[in-house]
């Protein structure tokens, strides 16, 4: 399997970010995004980023500021559009490395939010030609106490962190995901008073603007995933480029399911034939 490398790009008010890429084995014929899922980094993809690689498509990724190796405060966004903005850094930077091929965003949970909301925010960001969700956050299991503490404390308090409310068991079947992930160091288990208020006035928007999505759409989410459950991903079902599947039996990261590979080999096979049925 192909292993990454890493590097560092500077964003456009100039936060450092970790960035990782995966060489295509051969000529690529496609280049890949990937956005990881909050309190996370991209290392956690390694796997992922091999398969997909394997495959022959040229991947990348980066941790999201506040996360993993990037710098910023940990956990923290001042605006969303911050998101929107590195993401556009990045595809810009995957387009040109691409040479005329096509150019995947690829978003897990929160990064899935991420990477939806770009594709409907604003018309004038330069598109991707197809996008892959996985359990894309459009709505959680976060306690409605805990929604409007974060409402409140934004104002006064935004910088203020509140312990993550989930453990390693809601990620996988395997338990040794669980314990991976809680012993990872750059793994960060807590969330801002700011950075919750300001994703979950995201998945207001990005639900409300569902119909804008004119880009063809993988949304695959485990059926047993409790973080996000599977109610939030079914308004994407009704939008005419969209391709929903869900997943008996797994949970939140089915990347991370001893399925894993059959799960990203399947949206490998998707990207094909879209990205073959545009070519025609």
């Amino acid at each position: 399997m192909t292993a990454s490398t890493t590097s560092e790009a500077t964003a456009r008010d100039g936060t450092r970010l970790l960035t990782r890429h995966w060489a295509a084995a051969g000529d690529p014929w496609a280049g890949v995004l990937i956005v990881h899922g909050i309190a996370e980094h991209s290392g956690r993809y390694e796997h992922v980023g091999g398969w997909l690689s394997d495959a022959g498509l040229d991947v990348s990724s980066f941790d999201l500021r506040g996360f993993g190796g990037s710098a910023g405060r940990r956990a923290f966004l001042e605006r969303w559009t911050i998101y929107h903005d590195d993401v556009e850094d990045r595809l810009a930077e995957l387009r040109a490395a691409a040479s005329g091929r096509p150019v995947v965003l690829f978003g897990h949970s929160l990064g899935g939010l991420i990477v939806l909301g770009y594709c409907v925010a604003d018309p004038r960001r330069p598109q991707p030609d197809a996008l892959i969700l996985s359990a894309p956050a459009l709505d959680s299991s976060t306690p409605s106490w805990m929604r409007a503490l974060a409402g409140i404390l934004t104002r006064v308090a935004p910088t203020f962190a509140l312990k993550n409310a989930f453990d390693g068991t809601v990620l996988s079947r395997d338990p040794t995901v669980a314990e991976a992930y809680l012993a990872d160091p750059l793994n960060h288990h807590s969330t801002t008073t700011r950075l919750g208020a300001e994703a979950l006035r995201e998945q207001g928007r990005a639900r409300a603007a569902l119909a804008r999505l004119a880009i063809p759409t993988l949304v695959y989410h485990g059926a047993d995933d409790r973080l996000v459950p599977t109610v939030a991903s079914e308004p994407l079902a009704a939008v005419p480029v969209v391709t929903r599947r869900v997943l008996p039996g797994l949970r939140h990261e089915s990347h991370n399911e001893p399925e894993g590979e059959a799960v990203i080999r399947d949206a490998v096979a998707w990207l094909r034939s879209v990205l073959s049925s545009a070519d025609n």
